[in-house]
Parts: structure tokens; C-alpha cells; sequence
């Protein structure tokens, strides 16, 4: 069996789509970094996926990839009871609808006050100026310390994690040395701060101090190092959220049908809806993998212990027999209410309490927050590059959305006026 490493990173998103389409639909049978694989597809292999008698997550990531993106020691790389406490950190950290509102709320404050330098700018590169609100808002909402002189830096730092997760060469290497600063960051705040009068003082202790307080399943206190490591599951996905932000610009310019709606009085159900549009429609996570915890029968075939399985993610969200024209933008299809769990999968799937992200309510709102902003803020989008590269994961516009002529807050207006490419 022919290894498919470079094909996938030749490929991105379209290595699946297109091995499903030669298989007849059938489960993909091949060979990643020398290990045997599966790829599977539907709502029924969502939850066959998460089921954890059937899949183990301990040692099945690669370990560049958990040395970019995730970090050693991890909640993403345990499981069962170890699993089950740290991930119960995350659940009560952001599920929680008044600490999902507070982010959103925080962001849109970030948004309001980086505008007037927008609007001084001759040139706004939306997807760094959005990566900046976003670092500023999440340190400011977890209780993070950060200097205005580090924003920028930390800012790079944390795209680049997710930026060069699935690379080969100088975007890896920059993904290693930025979450190794941000380690080293983070742990020294929490030395700094259980040396002090202690880390969860207080009536309504911050993220940063329930996360340096954390015990492990056995009681013992996280390490400085995985305390920075959890800090940064919290910091990096939301700043993360930055690529589908950048999508939501990019889906205002090519559908500007939708911008009444999203800036007049019915805008937030609207932008909601138009959140979760965003997610399905655009390229962010192709698919997610395991290790078959047993021998395990799928589809009529066989899955030895081992074997790595894949989650399509990305061809589950463009399903034809889930989505009618899956390749149409339409934030309609959410008005009546949230899509089956096991049918929208950007960022995974599977239960909460399981290995489904957390962060998902985050994300939404944050990323409403984001849509209702831009279809209220007059700019223009000058000609660019706006295509959008299937090979590059995580992708974006080439050009990272360039706007221009942004409206100081004194113009008011709460139509857009992107023209242009």
C-alpha cells in the first residue's frame, strides 16, 4: 500500500474528497507517516469515531503535530479518567453562556478601539489587525498579563502554532519556536503567580488562575510547563478564530445580500446563523485521526488494533445528501435552529463531554460578533488576490484580505462599502 504523506501535503483539503471519490465512497484505505489508515465519512462514523472503546487519542497524534499546536501533555492527548477531569477544566471554563458572552463582549470592545487606528491606516490587512483583537481580548478576558509591547509578538506567536501545524519546513519551524515562547511565557506567570498570595484568590477567580490551580486525576498540581500548555488551549484557539473571521470578511464581499441583515435590528439571530454558515462552508480542519483501540468492523471491513482512522471533517460539512448545494453560501439553512451535532463538524465532533471541542460556543459567538462589526463598518476592499489556495491547511485569502478607507467612529454608517476585487 502506497503512502499518501506527501499527496496529502501536496493535496490539503482536496487529498480526501478526492480518495473518497476514487473509492467509490467507500473507506479510504492507505498509509500516513508509514502507519496503516482509514478514512471514514458520515454522522454514523462521527460517532463511531468518538467513542473511545473504539479509538484512543494517548499516542495517537503525531508528535509534530503536538509540538506545534496542542503541546506536550495536553488535555487532547489523554484519555479516559485523565482525560475526563482535565477536559471538565475546559468544559466549565467555556461552555459556561455568561463567561461565552463576557469573550464576545470583550471582543467587540477590542474591535471598537482598534478602529480608529484602522482608520488611519492607508492599508489594513484584515487577517493580521483581526489576530491582534483577538490576542488583546482573550489575555484580557482570561486574566493573562500582557504588555502592550508584547501584543505583537504573542499575536505572531499564536497564528503561527496554527499556521504551521500541517507544514514541512520554515512555517513548522516558526510554529516550534513560537509555542516554545509562549511556554516559557506562561509558565513563568504561573510560578509568578503560585509564589504570590495564590493562584485562585479571590470570589470569582480568572481563567489564568483556574488553570494555574488545576489538579490532576491523581491531585497532584499541574506542572508550570502543562499549565502553560492548557493556558495556550485556551489563548491559541480563540486567536485561532481569526481564519474563520477573515472567512466571514470574505463571504460579506462576495454576498453583500447579506449585510442589511446582519447590521439591522434582527442582526444578532441573523449573525448567529451566518457564524455557523462560515464554519460549514469555508476550509478549516480536513479531518481528525486515532488509533483503533481494538479490532474494530466498519462498513463491512476490518480495523486491526493500531491502525490509524480518520474523521473527514471537511467532506462531511460539503455532503451533498446533508447539506442541499453544499458549495452555496446560505446562512438560511441555520435560521430554524442548530444543525445536527454529527452533521456540522468544522472543529470535530462527538459528544461534549467527550473529545468535541469546547470551544465551539466561543467561536460562534465570537465569530457573530466579528460579522456584525464588519456589515456595520464602511471600508473598501482594494483590488487583491482573494482566492483561496485547497493545497495550504490551515488556508486563507493569499492576500489576507487587504481593506482601505476604513470610517473613523465619528463617520457613523452601518452599511459596508467594500468594492472592488
Amino acid at each position: 500500500m502506497v503512502d499518501s504523506t506527501l499527496p496529502l501535503l501536496l493535496q490539503g483539503y482536496a487529498w480526501l474528497p478526492d480518495r473518497r471519490r476514487r473509492s467509490g465512497g467507500a473507506p479510504v484505505r492507505t498509509r500516513l507517516l508509514g502507519k496503516k489508515a482509514i478514512a471514514l465519512h458520515g454522522p454514523a462514523a462521527v460517532r463511531f469515531f468518538y467513542d473511545e472503546k473504539h479509538i484512543r487519542r494517548s499516542d495517537a497524534l503525531p508528535q509534530p503535530v503536538i509540538d506545534t499546536l496542542f503541546g506536550r501533555g495536553a488535555v487532547h492527548t489523554l484519555d479516559g479518567e485523565r482525560h475526563r477531569v482535565r477536559k471538565a477544566l475546559f468544559t466549565g471554563l467555556l461552555k459556561d453562556p455568561s463567561a461565552v458572552r463576557d469573550l464576545s463582549e470583550q471582543v467587540g470592545w477590542e474591535l471598537e478601539r482598534a478602529r480608529p487606528e484602522w482608520s488611519r491606516k492607508e492599508r489594513v490587512v484584515l487577517f493580521d489587525a483581526l489576530a491582534k483583537v483577538l490576542t488583546r481580548a482573550v489575555h484580557t478576558w482570561a486574566g493573562v498579563p500582557l504588555h502592550e509591547d508584547a501584543l505583537a509578538r504573542a499575536s505572531r506567536d499564536l497564528i503561527a502554532m496554527v499556521d504551521g501545524f500541517a507544514a514541512v519546513g520554515p512555517r513548522h519551524v516558526a510554529a516550534r519556536r513560537a509555542r516554545g515562547r509562549q511556554e516559557e511565557r506562561l509558565a513563568a506567570l504561573v510560578e509568578a503567580a503560585r509564589a504570590d498570595s495564590g493562584p485562585a484568590s479571590g470570589p470569582s477567580p480568572t481563567v489564568f488562575q483556574t488553570i494555574a490551580a488545576h489538579r490532576n486525576a491523581d491531585g497532584s498540581p499541574l506542572t508550570p510547563h502543562t499549565a502553560a500548555v492548557e493556558l495556550l488551549n485556551v489563548l491559541r484557539p480563540t486567536v485561532a478564530i481569526t481564519w474563520f473571521a477573515v472567512f466571514a470578511a470574505h463571504a460579506l464581499h462576495r454576498h453583500p445580500e447579506h449585510l442589511e441583515s446582519l447590521s439591522g435590528d434582527d442582526g444578532p439571530k441573523f449573525a448567529w446563523a451566518f457564524a455557523q454558515e462560515v464554519r460549514r462552508f469555508y476550509p478549516f480542519a480536513p479531518f481528525v485521526g486515532g488509533l483503533a483501540a481494538e479490532r474494530l468492523e466498519w462498513a463491512g471491513q476490518t480495523i486491526t488494533p493500531g491502525t490509524m482512522v480518520l474523521l473527514d471533517l471537511y467532506g462531511l460539512d460539503h455532503d451533498a445528501d446533508l447539506w442541499p448545494e453544499p458549495y452555496r453560501f446560505d446562512p438560511s439553512r441555520f435560521l430554524a435552529g442548530p444543525a445536527p451535532a454529527d452533521a456540522l463538524v468544522p472543529q470535530g465532533g462527538g459528544p461534549v463531554d467527550g473529545h468535541r471541542c469546547p470551544g465551539e460556543d466561543v467561536t460562534v459567538a465570537v465569530l457573530a460578533t466579528v460579522a456584525r462589526f464588519l456589515a456595520r463598518l464602511p471600508y473598501v476592499v482594494t483590488e487583491q488576490d482573494l482566492r483561496i489556495p485547497l493545497r495550504r491547511v490551515p488556508t486563507t485569502p493569499r492576500s489576507g484580505f487587504v481593506i482601505s478607507e476604513v470610517a473613523a467612529p465619528s463617520a457613523g454608517g452601518s452599511t459596508n462599502m467594500a468594492t472592488g476585487a
